[in-house]
């Protein structure tokens, strides 16, 4: 029997989690030849996330956090595909491939699940057809876009009666990704109003929705009430203890019963599951596969899950592990020691890991920390923000593109430049012919007049 075939790693997503287990795997395994490793992934690239927010303030050029996989892996595979089904029975999965999405059935002998998470709206009217949601690269650029247009449409002498319905935004959760899109929100419309003339800074109103009593839970009531402070004197209205009840065509409702007249509400307020894990006959805890302290799924042999996927106990807490980044790192690590202790039948590892520290911007130049214990705000927090992340971001080609973005964007006013996604207009020759024929025409029965 082939020894390769039996020792097929196939990993699902391409997030921080299933990025970093092909990576250790590669690391562990050298070019030994025995293992085979996927990684299959719907985008060909590896997202920084926590610089999202900065693409879509024009802060950060849009190719600068993201990394081609295939320049990060030297010996695992890449496969360019989107998951549609997995067979735990047959050991397979079921991938669309290509402009056409052909069908591929890819066999494994172990598999990783990291397919990470999606926004979920809780089935809040109004929501999944209009809210902005910020998950992806596709998602900052479109709220990115969607600011341009709020700002050039208001601009105009048709939306004098309008313009600050144009210039409301809502951002529902007060989470880190809530926090650090409304601050980079304000950043953004205040640089910009000086090239509209027809605009003021007074126009623009940002409001923050949290359901709980301070924005900021994870890094503690006292780093929370000074982001609160921070962000209320740039005239941003944070409202605690408040809960989105619909979005309507003419703007926000709240479940207090209170409304605001908007064109523009940023959802990160709920995520869930992937949608694929719903199939699975493993064992759940809301949606997100039970795994084992060494993060094999129970009940299913050979397969793994990590990150937003898996619900991964902590035992010194007794709650499941956050699904941030840092914990996805060393998850993947983890799982990639384990498979291989699996395929050389050696002791497995379990995960055990204490946060270090968590770290967020908000806006102008200041930010909130805690790292190992220790709270930090303002500049020096901010300082460590970019330092820390930009120390994380994979290969020094995209260290230093980010780096002098930064640098530049110290010097320059950020870029208004709307990217429209659009081929450029055609004709085909019969009909520039016959264009060409009419305004031969046309032009006789001036003359003739």
């Amino acid at each position: 029997m082939n020894v390769r075939l039996r020792n097929r790693v196939l990993i699902l997503g391409g997030g921080f989690g299933a990025l970093y287990t092909a990576l250790e795997l590669e690391r562990l395994l050298g070019w030994e030849p025995y293992v085979e490793i996927t990684l299959i992934n719907r985008e060909n690239f590896f997202l920084f996330t926590p610089m999202l927010h900065e693409v879509a303030a024009s802060d950060l050029d849009i190719t600068h956090i993201v990394n081609p996989i295939r320049k990060l892996l030297r010996k695992a595979k890449f496969f360019h595909g989107e998951v549609q089904a997995i067979d735990l029975q047959e050991q397979q999965v079921r991938v669309v491939h290509g402009p056409e999405r052909h069908l591929h059935q890819i066999g494994y002998d172990h598999l990783v699940i990291a397919l990470g998470s999606t926004s979920n709206f809780y089935g809040i009217p109004g929501l999944k057809e209009k809210a902005f949601t910020m998950k992806s690269l596709g998602d900052a650029i479109h709220l990115r876009n969607r600011l341009i247009d709020l700002l050039e449409e208001a601009d105009f002498e048709c939306a004098m009666g309008t313009r600050k319905d144009l210039l409301t935004v809502v951002v529902a959760g007060g989470g880190f990704a809530g926090v650090e899109t409304i601050a980079a929100i304000r950043d953004f419309l205040h640089d910009a109003t000086r090239f509209y003339p027809h605009l003021e800074r007074g126009l623009i109103r940002l409001i923050l929705a949290h359901a709980g009593p301070v924005i900021l839970p994870e890094l503690g009531e006292s780093l929370g009430h000074y982001a609160q402070k921070k962000l209320a004197r740039r005239d941003v209205d944070i409202r605690v203890n408040t809960r989105i009840a619909a979005l309507t065509e003419s703007g926000v409702q709240f479940a207090d019963g209170n409304s605001i007249e908007c064109k523009t509400l940023v959802w990160t307020a709920g995520v869930s599951a992937n949608p694929l894990l719903e199939s699975l006959t493993c064992p759940k805890n809301r949606g997100r596969l039970v795994v084992n302290e060494f993060l094999e799924v129970e009940g299913c042999d050979g397969v793994w899950a990590l990150g937003d996927c898996a619900s991964i106990l902590n035992k010194k807490t007794g709650q499941p592990y956050p699904p941030t980044a840092q914990h996805a790192i060393r998850e993947g690590r983890t799982v990639a020691r384990n498979v291989l202790a699996a395929i050389r039948g050696g002791d497995k590892k379990a995960f055990a890991f204490s946060t270090i520290g968590q770290l967020a911007s908000i806006g102008r130049r200041t930010g909130v920390a805690n790292i190992l214990g220790l709270n930090f705000s303002g500049f020096v927090a901010w300082f460590l923000w970019r330092t820390i992340y930009l120390s994380k971001l994979p290969r020094f080609e995209k260290k230093v593109r980010v780096a002098l973005d930064w640098t530049l964007d110290l010097l320059f006013a950020k870029d208004l430049v709307h990217f429209m996604i659009l081929r450029s207009p055609v004709v085909s020759s019969d009909g520039a012919e016959q264009a060409r024929k009419e305004g031969k025409k046309q032009a006789a029965r001036a003359i003739g007049a």
